[in-house]
């Protein structure tokens, strides 16, 4: 086994209480520690996806015990794909709070920091629906605490909506694991593709219910239709770099429902293919439209940030239900970009408005760098709105050509370059607002902050949009990794014998026969 597997999970987990028990009175050395251990994930995230890249699945069993009896780890492609950019994109939002003070703005920033990326690396390395559920709840637990840091009245407000939508969702998923189990009696990923196959389609009613159940969970944490009204006040709400952090949070759903539906689900397994399908692509349109007209109509701009990720999501969404190769390679190009792409926006927008009267988009008096600021914003809202040079522009036209089929054309069409104009007008009204009239009127007044944003503070935006313009440069490799990546999420056979020992795969309902003289 590769012990290197298991240490995205495991450095933040002993980096955690490390920080809160040891260094939570000391500030400089909590963030010094804090910083080395994201860049050290950065690092291991890097030798795996390096590792993943032969295209071999790797896994790791923990105290070597055998699938699917033991706790797993599964790398591959999309798992090694997911941890990257959750390491990548942690580190960049973890520099913008340290220097702009946001994680000193409340009690144990980097130790929930730092149990939020152990659940996320988990979620998107675990082998087993149980543990995915496990994971989920660290991480849900962890982005609790960071929603509501520095307080506030709104956002303890918009926090008690997260926890009660999210608490919702985590009470399905155990009556979805509970329905699940007591069909099919495992919760092995693996196991499950083998059992499931073999089980006759009129005999698979329970595991139906139990994989919509799983299906409606993972649309809670997608902020998918019509489970999306949690996102746009907590996004809104939450300090700006949690809100930058949690651009990767809608992500775990989306990748929950590719890794789970294609392995155990389907398509091409008759008892559960076709169950996601037929509600999940028109769910997928109407949040398109939700986030489209939330970003023309909005009035304050942390407000129609968060209405974009909802756009965003519905993008991604739109491609995955469709379940073919090309569309999962389209949808996981958009994936990567829309990641960046919100939390640039959020990190932006922190620049802005902690230096103007609140959030409003009404014209004020412009801020001081008001010319950077205004470079900045435009290059994040041309990213999001999907507008060349940038990546948005090509993930959203490998989103359309994956979508060529006569049953999904005109819906999906019409809903991206739709949504796509909407967005557009709604981000120029914004950036008019904010940065262009606001230089007709009067200097500030000192209500806003005269400061200059420092190197450091401007900086993770910035690396925010060179990825945003590296993705556009290397898409042709890029898209030649994802379409390699989606080529081995379909390929079950690979994934089942990776995962589970020959004499489980050879007899998938029963158990293997005793070796002889036993």
């Amino acid at each position: 086994m590769i012990h290197w597997i298991i240490a995205p999970v495991l450095l933040p987990a002993l980096l955690a209480p490390i920080l809160g028990v040891v260094m939570r009175h000391d500030i400089t050395l909590s963030r010094v520690a804090s910083l080395f251990g994201t860049t050290l994930l950065l690092v291991v995230a890097i030798r795996l996806a390096f590792l993943a890249g032969d295209g071999d699945i790797h896994v790791y069993r923990l105290g070597n015990w055998p699938a699917p009896f033991g706790i797993v780890l599964v790398l591959d492609r999309l798992s090694a794909l997911m941890v990257l950019l959750t390491a990548g994109l942690a580190l960049v939002v973890l520099v913008h709070a340290v220097a702009t003070g946001w994680d000193a703005r409340g009690r144990h920033f980097h130790t929930l920091f730092q149990f939020q990326l152990m659940g996320i690396c988990g979620a998107f390395l675990t082998g087993d629906v149980f543990n995915l559920f496990v994971f989920f709840e660290v991480l849900l637990i962890a982005s609790y605490g960071l929603m509501i840091h520095s307080g506030g009245r709104e956002r303890i407000r918009a926090g008690l909506q997260y926890v009660v939508m999210n608490l919702a969702g985590s009470t399905l998923f155990l009556f979805a694991l509970g329905t699940l189990y007591a069909s099919i009696g495992t919760l092995n990923i693996a196991d499950m593709a083998v059992r499931i196959a073999a089980l006759p389609a009129d005999e698979a009613a329970l595991v139906r219910v139990a994989a919509m159940l799983l299906i409606v969970v993972f649309a809670v944490k997608a902020a998918l239709f019509p489970v999306q009204f949690w996102l746009p006040a907590t996004y809104a709400n939450a300090p700006a770099p949690v809100a930058a952090m949690f651009a990767i949070m809608t992500k775990v759903g989306a990748y929950a429902i590719l890794r789970v539906h294609t392995t155990a689900f389907g398509p091409g397994i008759p008892a559960t293919e076709g169950l996601a399908d037929s509600w999940l692509f028109p769910a997928a349109i109407i949040t398109i439209a939700i986030g489209a007209f939330g970003v023309l109509g909005a009035r304050r701009l942390m407000p129609m940030i968060a209405f974009s990720v909802v756009g965003s999501m519905g993008t991604v969404m739109v491609a995955v239900a469709v379940f073919t190769p090309a569309a999962t390679t389209a949808a996981l190009y958009y994936l990567v970009h829309s990641t960046f792409a919100a939390a640039c926006l959020f990190l932006v927008a922190d620049l802005v408005v902690t230096r103007r009267a609140g959030d409003s988009l009404t014209p004020l008096p412009a801020t001081v760098q008001n010319g950077l600021f205004a470079a900045l914003f435009f290059g994040a809202a041309i990213g999001m709105a999907g507008m060349p040079p940038l990546s948005g522009f090509l993930g959203k036209l490998l989103v359309l050509d994956a979508l060529r089929d006569p049953a999904t054309l005109a819906w999906a069409w019409t809903a991206v370059l739709a949504g796509s104009l909407l967005t557009i007008v709604g981000f120029a009204r914004a950036g008019s607002a904010l940065f262009w009239r606001s230089t007709s009127l009067p200097p500030p007044t000192d209500e806003a902050r005269h400061d200059t944003a420092t190197v450091a503070e401007v900086a993770p935006s910035m690396v925010a949009i060179a990825m945003l313009a590296a993705l556009s440069v290397f898409a042709g490799p890029v898209a030649g990794y994802m379409e390699a990546t989606s080529a081995q999420l379909f390929d079950r056979d690979l994934y089942i014998g990776a995962v589970l020992p020959p004499a489980e795969t050879a007899t998938p309902a029963d158990p293997a026969p005793p070796a002889e003289g036993d």
